[in-house]
């Protein structure tokens, strides 16, 4: 993408103020940049990486996710081989299977390769008057009372200083922001290590269902595998840090997990798997990170916003980037930052610890089976209202925090509820 006039006029040796910088484009720098430029305010987002770029993700929409998307503007039908979904395949550790059914009033969950999402957020903020400056990488950054300073060099190699008002860090878990600030904990990895890989040619159940395997060897974690269009599949696992797997231990689990007779009953026959898998690690400790630094808002994994349970993250991403702009728009009497921390502890610590509560009684297979079962037998309302829950359609909390109910509570309908994605 060719830089801006402003950026290419400007004199390398001469700072550029910009008002509000971005640092990075997936879902929450787009969805900071997207509600900046609603109220009619100029905002610049950089990216080391140029657009369409893969991610490394399970490609899977909650509801939470899709609420944010919705209000965001986008429309399903602007992201390729998104496929919707309108229920989840349970496996138990002992091997039970069942099906929970989502809502027909609205979209509950998707499935959106993270390459084609992002790639379509990106493009709707640019639409929407956001400069977007991809290819540049941050170099370094500096703060008075009033301002902050950052180096950044532009794709021709040439560093260039962006003054601005505000900066929101977007820019994943290893944050390069976060770090040049000093605001990452020493040695810190994450909380779960993921695995993922695309499959096409699937002719089994997983050509158009949502499978969540409890493998027993993965408690908490577990396995999955997401539908695409055209037959097509991601497929993966996720598991706890703290349970020290090796790199190689962890490929080694892949081929196993691959192998078992109901993973490759649902691939069905003549399945082939895509390229080579990909791992990344996934930050979820947001009630203990560091969520600004003076002039700077960290959001999505730069503020370790992911669900504990379940690894999610997209959906608290799109939610921690609005909250970033909507404090930068509107402060309050106590500040930016003040104002975006109160917004993030409401919006998600009660519901990140209890996640973390609910994780260590699916930790055991004892614990995970009784909780699976309890869900199969309670019926089609029982199950009707446990997906809600596990697609987040409520804060995991809500019952523990009566500030938030409201009258709709486990009624409300999904996103696009007038016009369901397709």
């Amino acid at each position: 993408m060719p830089d801006s006039p402003t950026a290419t006029e400007q004199n390398p040796a001469s700072p550029e103020r910009v008002g509000v910088l971005v640092v990075g484009a997936g879902p929450a720098g787009t969805a900071a940049a997207l509600t900046f430029a609603e109220a009619g305010r100029p905002v610049t987002v950089i990216d080391r990486a140029v657009f369409p770029r893969d991610k490394c993700c399970g490609d899977g929409l909650t509801t939470l996710a899709l609420r944010e998307l919705e209000t965001l503007g986008l429309s399903p039908s602007a992201v390729p081989n998104w496929m919707t979904v309108d229920s989840a395949h349970l496996r138990t550790p002992s091997g039970r299977a069942f099906d929970i059914p989502l809502p027909s009033q609205g979209t509950y969950a998707a499935v959106a390769p993270r390459a084609d999402l992002d790639n379509t957020l990106v493009e709707m903020a640019i639409s929407a008057g956001a400069d977007i400056r991809q290819g540049w990488r941050l170099e370094s950054i500096t703060q008075t009372a009033t301002e902050a300073r950052v180096v950044v060099v532009d794709p021709g190699e040439t560093p260039r200083t962006l003054v601005a008002d505000h900066v929101i860090a977007a820019d994943g878990m290893w944050s390069p922001t976060r770090r040049l600030l000093g605001c990452t904990p020493d040695g810190y990895r994450g909380e779960w290590n993921a695995f993922r890989q695309y499959v096409s040619n699937v002719t089994g159940p997983a050509a158009d269902r949502l499978i969540v395997w409890f493998e027993p060897d993965l408690l908490p974690g577990y396995a999955w595998s997401f539908p695409l269009p055209g037959g097509r599949a991601n497929i993966g696992f996720g598991v706890l840090r703290e349970h020290q797997r090796r790199g190689r231990d962890m490929a080694g689990l892949w081929r196993d997990l691959l192998s078992r007779d109901h993973i490759q009953d649902a691939l069905g026959e003549g399945h082939r798997l895509e390229d080579r898998h990909t791992a990344w690690p996934i930050p979820a400790r947001v009630d203990e990170m560091r969520l600004s630094a003076a002039r700077v808002l960290f959001t999505g994994d730069a503020a370790a916003a992911t669900d504990v349970m379940t690894g999610e993250g997209i959906g608290q991403a799109l939610l921690t980037g609005r909250l970033a702009a909507e404090a930068i728009l509107e402060p309050s009497t106590s500040g930016v930052a003040e104002t975006y921390e109160h917004h993030v502890r409401s919006h998600l610590f009660a519901d990140h610890r209890m996640s973390r509560r609910l994780g260590r009684v699916l930790a055991s297979r004892r614990g995970a089976e009784l909780a699976l079962r309890t869900v199969e037998k309670s019926g089609s309302w029982g199950r009707a209202k446990f997906a809600r829950w596990m697609f987040e359609d409520e804060p995991r909390a809500l019952m523990l925090t009566p500030s938030r109910w409201h009258r709709r509570m486990l009624r409300r309908e999904g996103a696009w509820a007038d016009s369901p994605a397709a």
